[in-house]
């Protein structure tokens, strides 16, 4: 197969993470899928991740607590994932560093683009945390905005469904699947790919998106070798 990207950045869902169990981690699960993409490290890949924090939390699960507080704790559950996948890629042989937005010199290095650029280069996986370390935005938006400015050739949306559809395949057995799709029918007909202001992002710095299962780790390897599978967004 031939290798299709040079730099990706990978959005993995915090859900994702938790497997079958729906919270926290599933380590096994957490292993399955840094083990597929110490496949594409090896391929010469250049890796940055953005990960979720759902399995934990959400700001909106705040209910009536103040939503900078909730979102605040939504990017700490992201810094709890992002240990989880350094961890796993240290027990691979896998290189790799966690920068986090908010400042935690403790335990993650701060997140400076250069630097970050630097351990690409070296043939470290990135992982980002914390978000974009302000409230009201989405580690969806996070993805888009570290993709543009490490320059990444595409996004890798790993999330729990297969791609992109007409309509919500969890509750409509009759949904239709996208192999491709164009930002600008992602805006209009509000498809669930990523928030309005992800989307936008992506739209307008004309970074792809590629959707799909990472239920099945592989999946993430299949992607980086150009086989047909999720819905890209261009």
């Amino acid at each position: 197969m031939s290798i299709n990207y040079k730099r990706v950045l990978i959005k993995l869902s915090g859900e994702a993470l938790a497997g079958d169990k729906q919270f926290g981690l599933d380590y096994n699960v957490v292993q399955d899928i840094c083990a597929s993409i110490k496949k594409c490290v090896d391929a010469g890949v250049q890796i940055a991740i953005v990960v979720g924090g759902g399995n934990f939390w959400r700001g909106r699960s705040g209910g009536e607590m103040d939503r900078t507080r909730a979102d605040h704790m939504g990017m700490l559950a992201t810094v709890i994932n992002s240990l989880a996948l350094a961890d796993a890629f240290e027990k691979l042989e896998v290189p790799v560093r966690v920068q986090t937005a908010l400042p935690m010199q403790s335990i993650a290095e701060p997140y400076i683009r250069n630097r970050a650029v630097r351990h690409l280069q070296k043939g470290r996986v990135v992982v980002f945390g914390a978000g974009t370390g302000n409230p009201f935005f989405s580690t969806d938006t996070a993805a888009a905005l570290r993709a543009a400015e490490i320059d990444a050739d595409i996004v890798f949306k790993a999330t729990n469904v297969d791609g992109v559809f007409d309509k919500d395949p969890n509750t409509n057995p009759d949904a239709v699947k996208y192999d491709e799709v164009h930002f600008k029918d992602v805006l209009e007909k509000d498809l669930k790919v990523m928030d309005s202001t992800a989307a936008a992002l992506c739209k307008d710095t004309h970074m792809p998106i590629l959707v799909f299962n990472v239920r099945q780790p592989e999946n993430i390897y299949r992607a980086i070798n150009g086989e047909t599978i999720g819905t890209i967004v261009k």
